[in-house]
């Protein structure tokens, strides 16, 4: 029976009153391999890692949303602005302070929903390479399995990811798609460009720009599943991963976000365009908009705003593996005491 209360009976022998242990006592006293049944449960590790992800996300946005308006900015519409200071100082003049956290609401929905499914799909994942390769269930994948298994979690994200992104994008472009006469009125809340996407193209406008995300997603979380596993293993030294503080998992987790956007980002830069840039008319698909861009622009445009994401990477995706790894060890420790 559930609650704290101690329940008592009597011991007719004696005629004294025997309480009877605790439900969270009779927990404690639960034999160990209970307990690990309890801790090695599909359902309850999908639960523990969605609610890590979901915190990493949190923690990644609030920390690196500056920068990532600046990314978008500068992808979207290079030739306005020189450089990351230009475009920090023309937001500012432009918009005010406000202007760098613009499409802030629809980011946490979206590293929240891409975070939650990537580390709950990383689980399984873990799993299915596991069974492929002949493993114990139990056993410690290599760098490399893991960076696959990263990956292939990694396409079940994206499918979350790309209809939130497509509103935030779109929000912290609505005053260059407006000033460079794209659209005629911009919409300035999240619930406004919700409406428009559903009125000009029904729901299955929130998947403009799905391919590029996918093109994006896949390899580039194998990246970044990779640098952040093997840079747990140099500081590791030998000891275990789970040993290492926050220093050690905040730098593996720049490093992770290094790799993964120093090889997808020319992908990313089209992704962009294609998400804003649909605002005003039908968009050519990822080769049209890539050839048009290399044609028009020089292959350099496909770096426009590369200077922002390298400086976020550090920050945002070490905050993001160190509130996943801590909230993930927090959660398991009080199922293991329980």
């Amino acid at each position: 029976m559930r609650g704290w209360t101690n329940w008592c009976i009597f011991a007719s022998s004696h005629g004294y009153a025997v309480p009877v242990i605790s439900s969270r006592e009779h927990l404690r006293q639960r034999p160990a391999e209970e307990r690990a049944n309890m801790k090695s449960n599909p359902a309850i590790q999908a639960a523990i890692d969605l609610t890590a992800g979901a915190a990493g996300g949190t923690a990644c946005v609030l920390t690196g949303q500056p920068f990532d308006t600046m990314k978008v900015k500068m992808q979207t519409f290079p030739d306005l602005y020189r450089g990351l200071t230009d475009c920090c100082l023309k937001t500012y003049a432009q918009v005010g302070f406000r202007g760098f956290y613009k499409g802030t609401s629809p980011a946490l929905i979206a590293n929240i929903a891409e975070n939650s499914v990537l580390f709950m799909c990383y689980g399984f994942c873990q799993q299915v390479v596991r069974k492929v390769i002949g493993l114990d269930k139990q056993a410690k994948l290599s760098d490399l399995q893991n960076a696959a298994a990263g990956s292939f979690a990694s396409a079940f994200a994206a499918l979350v990811l790309c209809p939130t992104e497509l509103v935030k994008c779109r929000l912290q472009t609505m005053f260059e798609m407006e000033t460079s006469g794209k659209i005629t009125q911009s919409q300035n809340t999240v619930w406004s460009v919700v409406k428009s996407i559903l009125r000009k193209d029904g729901p299955l406008g929130f998947y403009h720009g799905l391919s590029s995300t996918l093109l994006r997603e896949v390899p580039g979380y194998f990246f970044f599943f990779g640098g952040y596993e093997l840079s747990r293993s140099f500081f590791a030294s030998g000891r275990s991963k789970d040993e290492l503080g926050p220093v050690p998992l905040m730098l593996s987790g720049g490093v992770g976000g290094i790799c993964l956007w120093l090889a997808v980002y020319p992908v990313d830069c089209i992704k962009s365009r294609i998400q804003v840039l649909s605002m005003s008319g039908k968009q050519a698909g990822f080769i049209g908009t890539f050839i048009s861009v290399v044609k028009n622009e020089g292959i350099t445009a496909l770096y426009s705003g590369l200077k922002p994401t390298m400086i976020r990477a550090f920050p945002a995706n070490g905050a993001l593996f160190l509130a996943y790894e801590y909230s993930r060890k927090l959660m398991m420790s009080q199922l293991e005491a329980h």
